[in-house]
């Protein structure tokens, strides 16, 4: 098939790079979002996110003239969703008194509708959300058919999850490998079509719902290897061992590959997705329920190190290195980092926070500082929540000159200098009972 004008609904993290990839490569790409904010944004050249080599590939795409973005979609040959699922606020499932997260697919059923009145025969329309297995069918396919046309017949309807990594969001679009899932094998065909305008790895087609829980399924595995990781962690303080040496030796074994603990897990598909297969079949994933559970307890864990290294927190300052869900990205959703500073801040903890790649996020009773030395200057502690190549290349040496701190702590094993203990702090890491022994 050929595409000469397609829509890329929700411009985001994924959306965004997605709509620019494709005009890059000589497609009338429409981007589409509900936020006027960001469309006057995107169409006086500016971007409204942080991601390596996203400025230069937006601003070339805009260049080509083939970038346009806009508040509701036009007629296309092809429409794609890349809108956020977040968890639903207020309520919860709930199997044999385990209670769990709900997906809200409001923005998808959204993005859905307002395709309906330009679907036309022989357009392709591809969910990329991240989604409940079978959403594409059960919720997605029915929408789209109030045009009277019928999923697989008169349009062709696909899943292709993203599966990028933040910070190389661009790269990963082109090289790595593409699922397309589609409700017919000619639907997945036409996705395929698609995706061969820029995509250079494989491309794998396969069934709607085979797609959508290929997404869940490498989330989840990753969500359930950290959460034994953080459990490791635990019984490392217990038993006066320091868990980051363990790691590596256990790491040399040629079938091992244990991953690191942290402070939690964030983001917007590691400490999402497992949920999405919980809420559809809780009977069937006690596992991933647990993991989950323990992985959303971390940060709780976190605040009890801290409270043995300080003593009581009420009227502590804090001086909170990192607030993004992993490291060198300005994401903050569902970061363990935000949920650490608030609960110290419950226990009457003074924070002020540093995130060098969002200096000035709205986070609600987050205070965040100009510079890492605003944040350190009258601090009594120092947290690392996230492994940014900013911190990590400090100089103990000037960090003690512009700070009164002495009690480092550590939680994602970001300062192993001896140079710091003898710089006069005491380092208190996440997962080494020898520092505590």
């Amino acid at each position: 098939m050929k595409f000469n004008k397609i829509c890329v609904i929700g411009l985001g993290y994924i959306g965004l790079p997605t709509a620019s990839t494709f005009a890059m490569h000589g497609v009338e790409t429409i981007g589409i979002d509900i936020s006027p904010e960001i469309i006057e944004t995107l169409n006086r050249g500016e971007i409204h996110i942080h991601e390596p080599g996203l400025r230069q590939a937006f601003t070339q795409a805009q260049q080509t003239g083939k970038f346009r973005a806009a508040l509701a979609p036009e007629e296309a040959d092809a429409f794609i969703i890349a809108v956020p699922t977040p968890f639903k606020e207020n309520e919860t499932g709930e199997y044999h008194g385990a209670k769990y997260k709900l997906a809200d697919m409001r923005a998808v059923k959204s993005a859905a509708e307002s395709i309906v009145p330009y679907l036309r025969k022989g357009n392709v329309v591809v969910l990329e959300s991240t989604s409940p297995p079978r959403t594409t069918i059960d919720l997605v396919a029915p929408i789209l058919e109030k045009s009277s046309l019928k999923a697989g017949k008169d349009f062709h309807l696909c899943y292709s999850p993203e599966r990028v990594l933040p910070g190389q969001i661009l790269r990963e679009l082109i090289e790595n490998s593409r699922v397309i899932g589609g409700v017919t094998s000619e639907s997945a065909q036409a996705g395929a079509d698609l995706y061969a305008t820029f995509v250079k790895g494989q491309i794998i087609q396969t069934d709607a719902t085979t797609a959508e829980m290929v997404k869940l399924m490498e989330n989840t595995h990753r969500d359930v290897n950290i959460a034994i990781a953080n459990e490791f962690s635990r019984l490392a303080e217990r038993f006066g061992v320091d868990v980051w040496e363990a790691i590596s030796i256990a790491n040399l074994h040629p079938r091992v590959k244990i991953l690191s603990p942290g402070p939690g897990v964030g983001g917007h598909c590691i400490s999402v997705d497992p949920w999405f297969f919980v809420e559809a079949a809780p009977e069937l994933t006690p596992l991933i329920y647990h993991s989950r559970k323990v992985n959303d307890a971390q940060p709780d864990y976190v605040v009890k190190i801290i409270k043995k290294a300080l003593g009581t927190l009420k009227g502590k300052k804090i001086a909170a290195l990192g607030l993004a869900y992993k490291p060198d990205v300005d994401d903050l959703r569902e970061s363990p980092a935000v949920e650490v500073v608030r609960l110290l801040q419950n226990e009457g903890a003074l924070v002020l926070a540093c995130e060098p790649y969002k200096p000035n996020a709205h986070l609600p009773g987050i205070f965040i500082a100009a510079t890492l030395n605003d944040s350190i200057r009258e601090a009594e502690a120092i947290l690392l929540l996230v492994r940014h190549t900013e911190f990590l290349k400090l100089s103990p040496s000037e960090v003690a000159g512009n700070t009164g701190a002495r009690t480092i702590i550590d939680t994602v094993n970001g300062w192993t200098s001896p140079e710091w203990k003898k710089t006069g702090f005491q380092v208190i890491k996440l997962g080494s009972g020898k520092s505590r022994a």
